[in-house]
């Protein structure tokens, strides 16, 4: 599945929305002029098929000994993919469970394994390079972070730099832009507005803040 076709589905079924003019509002209280739940695609078979894929061809470049997920998010993914490939599969939470047996990772033991990472959506990249982190101190050598897609902000970038862990979405930011502006789902101010935003996050939603108040 070539990026531009990952972009297309996305936005036909709904997974990523983009709301310049009337932006979401994140968990964090943010304003954004996108969204994006990529869960949708778990309940159309064909994309999905396309995508477990496309997700199974880039991590057999690795050599992996073993699929993991991030949870929860990147679970099914993980799942799919170590069922295509034939190989173990676990997956980590950012943090221990607080209660029964306190596990950090489930399924197959991490320990002296090659791992790809599943994750369905990266924003800060937080969570995903917590549940990498984990992976590692359980004895995994982590090859990279695979996922569906990214916001492509500067601050995920920089983190995964910082990790050493090599990050790989399907599909990008700019092609779900470029994809979007030829569609006519955005205009030159839309997605001129997108970009301001990936550019400076916290900045943008200010801004639109202060516009609806009527501030500078």
């Amino acid at each position: 599945m070539k990026p531009d076709e990952l972009a297309q589905a996305l936005l036909d079924l709904g997974a990523v929305r983009l709301s310049p003019r009337d932006p979401f509002t994140w968990a964090s209280g943010l304003r954004a002029p996108i969204y994006c739940d990529n869960r949708l695609l778990l309940g159309h078979p064909g994309i999905r098929r396309r995508i477990v894929t496309a997700l199974a061809e880039r991590a057999a470049r690795f050599h992996p000994t073993l699929i993991g997920g991030t949870a929860t998010a990147g679970v099914p993914w993980a799942a799919m993919v170590a069922q295509d490939l034939d190989l173990p599969m676990a997956y980590a939470r950012p943090e221990r469970k607080n209660h029964g047996m306190g596990r950090r990772v489930e399924g197959s033991s991490p320990a002296g394994h090659r791992v790809v990472l599943m994750e369905d959506l990266i924003s800060t990249g937080g969570s995903s390079l917590r549940c990498a982190e984990v992976l590692r101190e359980e004895g995994a050598e982590v090859l990279e972070v695979l996922a569906l897609f990214s916001y492509g902000l500067p601050r995920a970038d920089e983190a995964f730099r910082a990790a050493g862990i090599p990050l790989h979405t399907l599909a990008t930011f700019d092609v779900l832009r470029a994809t979007a502006l030829a569609r006519g789902l955005l205009d030159a101010a839309d997605d001129q507005a997108l970009a301001e935003w990936r550019a400076d996050t916290g900045g943008w939603s200010r801004r639109f803040e202060d516009s609806r108040r009527g501030g500078p």
